[in-house]
């Protein structure tokens, strides 16, 4: 299945896309696509519907973030191997986790904003897996029966903040507007190798980043499995699991967002995303 939420921000209803590219809406049978509904017994009762049964969505609604309510976003830095020699950083020997904060999600073509006296905005393509079933201490065998389904994420990162101000990463990783997740959330028997799909991202037209899910250090299976030693995960938390080369950060000289431009991603099988990046505005 595809499934994703559409309306206006905050009041998000649930729908599948149907094999015609239709909305199907959702709302008389779960009342979100968010914690618990994202289980694997919620997912195989919405497997069974008929989709021509549900109420089909008018119009050209606004699509956005497609798992609502997010406790816990958790992203994993310097997971593509050819990310990780752009940069000049050694391959890590355990995954490098840090949190993004979860009021930093939107939808898929939202506006994304460049943060107050941000000076090197930068864009990176992912993947993020979503948790159905979860819990703590899950062996690599069980860990992708605990997935509800993948999707693109476009880990958004001001790396003077990240990189330069002391701390953590978090300080570059959770502004507002930095975590575009969508269109769709894919479920696992939609993909047939997680571990092999292409992955790409534009500025204004051109291709900047052009790689692929089988250079990831940690598979997906295995994060879920490694995160869950160390914290427990719920339905509905969002892991987003590093991006390939071709980062602002890595060129030469580093290129950066000043607002203005357009960015495009997409991940085969899971959609596309368009963002307009717009100055900072005080709300």
């Amino acid at each position: 299945m595809k499934l994703l939420r559409y309306g206006a921000f905050g009041q998000e209803k649930p729908a599948l896309l149907d094999a015609k590219g239709g909305l199907r809406d959702l709302s008389s049978v779960i009342p979100d696509l968010a914690g618990k509904t994202l289980g694997s017994a919620s997912l195989a009762k919405l497997k069974a519907l008929d989709p021509e049964s549900l109420p089909l969505v008018q119009g050209s609604p606004r699509i956005g973030a497609c798992v609502g309510d997010v406790h816990n976003f958790i992203a994993v830095g310097l997971n593509f191997a050819d990310h990780a020699a752009e940069t000049g950083a050694a391959i890590p020997k355990e995954p490098i986790l840090f949190n993004k904060a979860p009021n930093c999600i939107v939808g898929p073509y939202d506006d994304v904003m460049i943060p107050k006296a941000s000076v090197k905005t930068d864009w990176e393509v992912e993947l993020a897996i979503v948790i159905g079933d979860g819990g703590s201490y899950i062996d690599e065998k069980d860990a992708m029966a605990a997935i509800a389904g993948f999707c693109v994420c476009n880990d958004v990162s001001e790396r003077e903040f990240q990189a330069e101000r002391g701390g953590q990463w978090a300080k570059g990783k959770g502004c507002p507007t930095f975590g575009p997740l969508g269109p769709w959330l894919v479920t696992p028997d939609e993909i047939a190798d997680v571990q092999n799909l292409g992955m790409w991202l534009e500025v204004d037209g051109e291709r900047v980043q052009n790689g692929s899910t089988k250079t990831m250090i940690f598979g997906a299976a295995y994060l879920v499995h490694y995160i869950s030693q160390f914290m427990r995960l719920d339905a509905g938390d969002v892991i987003t699991t590093g991006t390939p080369p071709g980062v602002g950060l890595g060129f030469k000289p580093p290129r950066f967002l000043k607002g203005g431009e357009v960015v495009t991603l997409g991940i085969d099988g899971l959609g596309t995303q368009k963002q307009n990046f717009v100055p900072f505005k005080a709300s």
